[in-house]
């Protein structure tokens, strides 16, 4: 199984519950389970992270592999299938979202996602077909049969444990 990172992940990570300092198991584990090939993100998120002035930038810019390229035809052609799909929904949403959506790495997250048999989406972004104000990553991802899922649930599947060695 292939578990995509988005960037609020691991925004909300390092800001709250998994500090970098406090609990840097957490970040050994992202980086044990990458190189294991079950998590990974993709570049536009890499450089979302990049472009920060902490911590979590500097992190970013030292995880070599962990940002896959969306410059693949295979990811292209997905891309367009997102876009078009978000397009055909544009009517119904606040006047700027799609533009804003299709703009940043959440539409790469999804077409990337859509090439990698069985990946799943790790986002604390949340299924409400209600929303209008901006699309977000479960709701592209629902038509599309991307399965999505919060840092938690990533880190029950998984089996993660972060123990004191004290």
């Amino acid at each position: 199984m292939t578990y995509l990172l988005d960037t609020n992940t691991l925004i909300e990570a390092k800001n709250r519950y998994y500090r970098m300092t406090t609990c840097p198991a957490y970040w050994s584990w992202v980086q044990r389970s990458h190189h294991a090939g079950v998590v990974v993100s993709i570049e536009p998120v890499g450089a979302e992270l990049r472009r920060g002035n902490d911590e979590l930038a500097e992190w970013a810019k030292s995880q070599n592999g962990l940002f896959l390229p969306v410059s693949d035809e295979t990811t292209q052609q997905a891309f367009a299938h997102v876009a078009a799909y978000v397009a055909s929904q544009a009517a119904t949403m606040k006047t700027g979202a799609m533009e804003e959506f299709l703009g940043g790495a959440d539409p790469w997250l999804l077409a990337k996602a859509m090439t990698i048999p069985g990946a799943i989406v790790v986002t604390h972004e949340q299924f409400n077909p209600q929303l209008r104000r901006k699309y977000s990553i479960p709701n592209v991802c629902e038509p599309f049969g991307v399965t999505c899922i919060d840092t938690f649930e990533l880190l029950s599947r998984t089996d993660a444990r972060f123990v004191l060695a004290d």
